[in-house]
């Protein structure tokens, strides 16, 4: 197998295992959501979902990458995530996506409670200690649902 093939190979079965991955993970919360294990009322109720994008100060270090992904593998073990992603940017291109980040990291709470506590949490407090000199700029979008039409 030609080597241009061989990685096209790999990447596009990285890619399907993601894609997998992804719609297990939204079919599990749907489910959550309509067997009511994740409540949908009030204000600090339903699912929250906490996604961070990391932008390197030395973007093209793959040492500074690998710190921040074995910090990311600690910070995982926070009890109150019930599910996380730690991912670098696809290869798509469309006008719309971003792809200047170097790391991302998603993962989802049974509500904001859950995630108040993991901001609190000394495992958090510890990857922000001991980490966050890697990093020039943190983006974090944070959402709850789900919202229904």
């Amino acid at each position: 197998m030609k080597s241009s093939s061989r990685r096209k190979f790999l990447r596009d079965s990285t890619l399907a295992g993601i894609g997998t991955t992804i719609a297990a993970a939204a079919t599990r919360v749907d489910a959550a959501v309509s067997t009511g294990a994740v409540s949908t009322g009030g204000p600090k109720k339903g699912l929250f979902v906490h996604h961070v994008y990391f932008w390197l100060k030395k973007p093209g270090s793959a040492a500074d990458k690998a710190k921040l992904l074995e910090g990311l593998e600690k910070l995982a073990k926070v009890p109150t995530i019930r599910m996380v992603h730690i991912g670098t940017p696809a290869t798509t291109t469309r006008d719309v996506i971003e792809r200047g980040y170097a790391i991302s990291w998603l993962c989802f709470f049974d509500n904001l409670d859950e995630q108040e506590v993991y901001q609190k949490h000394p495992i958090h407090l510890k990857f922000v200690e001991d980490y966050s000199h890697l990093w020039e700029k943190v983006i974090v979008y944070d959402s709850v649902g789900p919202v229904r039409a």
